[in-house]
């Protein structure tokens, strides 16, 4: 799926917060996909079909994209979850909705253009709805850029244009397996929206502001912004830290290992394609020994070249399906904490011997 260069639903919040990311990000050479990309357009390809009435949820089992095959698994744990939350969205059945809507500004903002994933109307409200797919990042709903983006671009798009007229009220929904996130806003809000993106596309586009839009930022590596992030946190003496600036730090941190990250990726692209870059080379992984032939572990073994293990609850629960396996056989144990942030829906471990501790009961 092509995306507009300038800017889109995905890179709206980036380029209004720091226009200056917008000629960085163009100079920056372009990053192959990745596994979690090719799922996601693997499975916004699939509920597009199937609620564009051109595949059935049954047939859709088995589409390959990118190597990646939907499988009666990945299907249960995303798709049917998202159809069953578009229900919940849409009880009745009125809404009158278009998907994979391609939006635009027009001569307003040439070039600027994305995908919407669902446009829908009931009444005098507006609908844009997104498909998240994804689990790393929790998205919220509440003044989601994105959201608005394809809001904005669908009232200036003649196709899509229908959606919006009249309207008192636009809704922006996030779907993301299990969760429903949504927001209501006005075209008023809207206008604003686009307003400030236009500002930022036509202005001088000198402003460079770091935060957390540099996530997903391509010209991270490259950026003063980030770097001199770097460079202050490497001069500060942790021990010194309370709890309230190890928290803010801690944000910081998330930055910068994503810039250390998009950095070495960097290097690692720019050494494949024979571009030196000094002080380092690319390596062969570490080797693993393998048989030349089975026949040769056989022949050496005997039948000492078979180890039996008790086949795990995940590939147990593959074999006999999701919907059949009983919940009395199996039970999940963390194998223990992690650290998260405070948005991370997952709660927090409940230490409670610590807790009796402070209760002085222990």
């Amino acid at each position: 799926m092509l995306h507009s260069t300038i800017v889109g639903g995905s890179t709206a919040k980036r380029v209004i917060a720091c226009p200056a990311s917008i000629d960085m990000v163009a100079k920056m050479p372009s990053k192959p996909s990745s596994k979690y990309a090719d799922e996601g357009t693997l499975l916004h390809d699939a509920i597009s079909q199937i609620l564009d009435c051109k595949a059935t949820p049954e047939s859709v089992i088995g589409m390959i994209h990118e190597g990646i095959t939907l499988t009666q698994e990945l299907y249960d744990d995303k798709i049917a979850v998202a159809l069953a939350a578009l229900d919940e969205i849409d009880p009745t059945k009125e809404m009158e909705f278009v998907v994979e809507s391609r939006v635009n500004f027009g001569d307003l903002l040439p070039g600027v253009f994305g995908s919407a994933d669902l446009l829908g109307r009931i009444g005098k409200k507006a609908i844009v709805l997104d498909w998240k797919f994804g689990d790393g990042v929790a998205v919220e709903a509440t003044e989601n850029e994105q959201g608005m983006f394809y809001a904005a671009a669908a009232m200036r798009t003649p196709e899509t244009q229908w959606v919006f007229e009249d309207v008192e009220e636009i809704e922006i929904i996030i779907v993301q397996p299990p969760m429903i996130k949504r927001w209501v806003t006005t075209p008023k809000r809207i206008a604003q929206f686009e307003f400030d993106l236009i500002a930022a596309v036509n202005g001088p586009r000198t402003k460079l502001e770091s935060g957390e839009h540099c996530r997903w930022c391509a010209a991270k590596p490259t950026c003063p912004k980030v770097t001199g992030a770097v460079d202050r946190t490497l001069k500060t003496d942790l021990l010194r830290l309370d709890a309230e600036q190890i928290g803010e730090h801690l944000i910081q941190a998330e930055l910068l290992q994503s810039w250390i990250d998009d950095l070495q990726a960097l290097a690692f692209e720019m050494l494949e394609k024979n571009v030196k870059v000094p002080g380092w080379k690319l390596v062969a992984k570490r080797g693993t020994r393998q048989w030349l032939k089975d026949q040769n572990a056989i022949d050496l073994l005997g039948d000492k070249a078979y180890v039996t293990t008790l086949i795990s609850v995940a590939q147990a629960e593959k074999i006999i399906g999701k919907k059949k396996f009983p919940s009395d056989v199996a039970v999940s144990v963390s194998s223990g904490s992690t650290l998260a942030a405070e948005s991370d829906p997952r709660p927090a471990v409940l230490n409670l011997g610590k807790q009796l501790a402070n209760l002085k009961l222990i």
